[in-house]
């Protein structure tokens, strides 16, 4: 197909298996094709597929006499394929949670299990490699005195290697890719750019922070491997596991697409063409911006904040340090202004959760440092208060004005106060920019009869333990009804959940969702949509997405897989 999109994170810049080896041990299976049940099993074994014939789920399957149900890589839902003899007499495709029968298929590809399969021949010629550079590596440690690094990397080695040698992979197993892939040491490793055509157009977005990532993540990525190859715990062909060079991305990535608020010197050099989309859809314009001395300016942030809570409003409140914005935080909640302080230790849950509760109301202020920039789409927010703005340097630099004041974009009253005694010259270019923007802006509206609007966007709560979800936002989440067949993918997720905090001796928190389970089968039973008046089951509801994705317990005293 040529029309596909691909969403990745910048980690796809990171190495994966041969792409002529994934492609090549995939498995076409089609109507009418003559091949036995058993060699058909043992190809889906080599593809590192689990035979599981009770709990069937994405890259396993089950055997039932003739008839083989898996779940493909690709895919959620469940192919059946019924053998009659060595001949595949029939190919269904299944709802993977009810069992219900979609429809027939002719023909369906099964992809390996995990891109760094290998074919047996290959695998034979890896293996003896990794032996000679584990005999070349242990002599070292050996000659330099130091046996225990030596026995250590024998022991680890040994062990993966048996277990390629019986069942076709291990733990780790990427770290061997070098020897796998048949590359050269310092050759660059496939990435998923290698599996796309030459012809694919990469956007990337927030690119002001994406690229120098890119630039970055080689190095950091050595700097973590060089202790565990220093002390014995992995081969030297380990760094060679490794992300793309940025001269190595630039050779792949050479039709690009760079898009951001503050595109930075790098993107702008690079680009044949520069595209301004300043005018927003809804007719939102920037928030207006002005500069008030730093003299009672924690006074005036707190009548600020209030003021704008009375309105049903919400506020960000940026710092520079971390003791300042938490002495901040109990300095407003002193006065009784609901606020949260969003810091860096918050694993990215828990800061969906904060700023979940913000939308809401369960809080009125969030505090943060560097966390209240790019990708925060909070359309209750109405005011910003930007602390020691004429402290010149990274996070009070041009770009980061711009991102900051962007977060109060989405309301119509939105309003940004900068606390300075000076402008700098990256306040001044903020402020610049902002007014040419919304001079822009207005002039578009006004020639079209545009008025501006608050942006209208539902809240999603995630956590189905958190006893401070919101009933406004639960009742976001069931007004429309959830139908029956959500309510079922959703009991299979709960059930798993269950049986995993069972499993870790968390039997109060296994109760809880126990119970989530109880009430969400008693609407099974009678009704096929969930209605406002079953706190429980608005509860369960408000823990799972609305796609059907596995839902997770999220708790705040731990963190999910």
């Amino acid at each position: 197909r040529r029309d596909v999109l691909v969403v990745a994170s910048i980690s796809c810049i990171y190495g994966v298996g041969s792409v002529e080896d994934y492609m090549g041990e995939s498995l076409k299976v089609e109507k009418g094709q003559q091949i036995r049940r058993e060699v058909f099993l043992r190809k889906l074994t080599e593809m590192l597929y689990e035979r599981n014939d009770y709990d069937l789920a994405r890259l396993r399957f089950r055997v039932r006499g003739d008839v083989v149900d898996l779940v493909p890589a690709n895919e959620e839902k469940v192919f059946r394929v019924e053998f009659f003899g060595d001949e595949v007499e029939r190919i269904q495709e299944l709802d993977a949670v009810t069992g219900e029968i979609l429809g027939a298929r002719d023909e369906f590809t099964v992809f390996p299990a995990s891109h760094y399969v290998t074919p047996a021949d290959k695998l034979k010629l890896a293996m003896v490699d990794i032996e000679a550079e584990l005999e070349e590596r242990c002599k070292w440690f050996e000659e330099h005195g130091r046996l225990l690094e030596a026995q250590r990397l024998r022991q680890r080695t040994n062990f993966d290697l048996e277990m390629m040698r019986e069942t076709g992979t291990c733990a780790g197993i990427e770290n061997y890719s070098l020897h796998l892939t048949r590359r050269q040491p310092g050759e660059a490793p496939y990435t998923l750019m290698d599996f796309l055509p030459d012809d694919t157009i990469i956007f990337v977005d927030e690119s002001h922070v994406a690229v120098p990532q890119i630039g970055g993540m080689l190095g950091g990525d050595r700097s973590r491997k060089a202790a565990l190859v220093e002390y014995g715990f992995r081969l030297p062909s380990a760094f060679d596991n490794r992300p793309l060079s940025f001269e190595e991305w630039e050779e792949r990535a050479q039709k690009v697409v760079y898009v951001s608020a503050t595109p930075g010197a790098y993107e702008l050099r690079r680009s044949q063409r520069t595209v301004e989309m300043v005018v927003r859809p809804t007719g939102l314009v920037d928030p207006t911006v002005e500069v008030r001395p730093t003299a009672g300016q924690i006074d005036d942030l707190l009548a600020e904040v209030k003021r704008r809570a009375e309105l049903g409003q919400r506020s960000l409140v940026t710092t520079l340090t971390k003791r300042f914005a938490e002495d901040l935080a109990d300095y407003l909640r002193e006065y009784g202004v609901k606020v949260r302080y969003l810091h860096s230790e918050l694993d990215a849950m828990e800061r969906i959760s904060v700023l979940t509760d913000l939308r809401t109301g369960a809080v009125d202020v969030v505090v943060g440092i560097n966390l209240l920039r790019e990708g925060l789409d909070l359309p209750e927010v109405a005011f910003i208060g930007i602390l020691d703005a004429d402290k010149e340097g990274y996070l009070r630099a041009f770009r980061s004005f711009i991102q900051i004041i962007g977060r109060a974009a989405r309301n119509v009253e939105g309003h940004v106060v900068m606390y300075a005694d000076k402008i700098t010259d990256s306040m001044r270019q903020a402020l610049d920019e902002t007014e040419r923007r919304r001079n822009r802006q207005i002039a578009y509206n006004a020639e079209r009869g545009i008025t501006p609007e608050t942006v209208k966007k539902a809240i999603y709560a995630l956590d189905i333990q958190d006893k401070d979800i919101q009933a406004d936002a639960v009742e976001l989440m069931i007004g429309a009804g959830v139908p029956r067949e959500d309510l079922l993918a959703i009991v299979r997720d709960l059930e798993k959940e269950m049986r995993r905090l069972s499993k870790e001796l968390q039997f109060e928190d296994a109760a809880r969702v126990r119970d989530r389970i109880i009430a969400l089968r008693k609407r099974l039973s009678g009704e096929e949509s969930v209605k406002e008046d079953d706190a429980d089951v608005a509860l369960a509801i408000a823990a799972a997405p609305k796609q059907r994705t596995t839902v997770r317990n999220w708790g705040k005293t731990r963190r999910g897989p």
